[in-house]
């Protein structure tokens, strides 16, 4: 049933926006600090956790599925949509700086797909003990 996938999201939605709140005044600051990830992570916790504890119906478990899969692209759009508000009234530093991490990310990809690759086609990859005869 959708309403405790409803239920399980709007826990962890106000148990981490409220974690954020108590972190940025831990912080110093009057704003919510990471809420919305905590909420994902407790999100995440909670549906792996009544997963692994006990057998659900097919109704229940497709609920809590629906509302997992929803809540991450929504509270990324979200962030995001903050974040460009407040870059544009951050000024031209607030610019540069997103631009520029945006630039390294994309130069990044090429060097972390190469990596990605020669890791794969490593020798004695399928064998776990590989590291271990050789240690000896």
């Amino acid at each position: 049933m959708a309403i405790y996938g409803s239920a399980i999201l709007a826990f962890s939605l106000v148990c981490g926006l409220l974690a954020g709140r108590l972190l940025g005044l831990a912080c110093g600051i009057d704003a919510n600090v990471g809420g919305v990830g905590i909420a994902m992570l407790l999100l995440i916790l909670i549906t792996d956790r009544i997963s692994h504890a006990a057998p659900l119906d097919a109704a229940t478990q497709s609920g809590i599925l629906f509302w997992s899969a929803i809540y991450v692209p929504v509270a990324v759009a979200l962030a995001a949509s903050q974040n460009v508000r407040a870059a544009l009234a951050g000024g031209p530093a607030a610019l540069l700086a997103g631009a520029g991490a945006t630039v390294a990310c994309m130069l990044l990809v090429p060097l972390v797909n190469r990596l990605g690759r020669d890791e794969a086609a490593a020798p004695g990859r399928d064998d776990p003990c590989a590291g271990e005869r050789r240690r000896s």
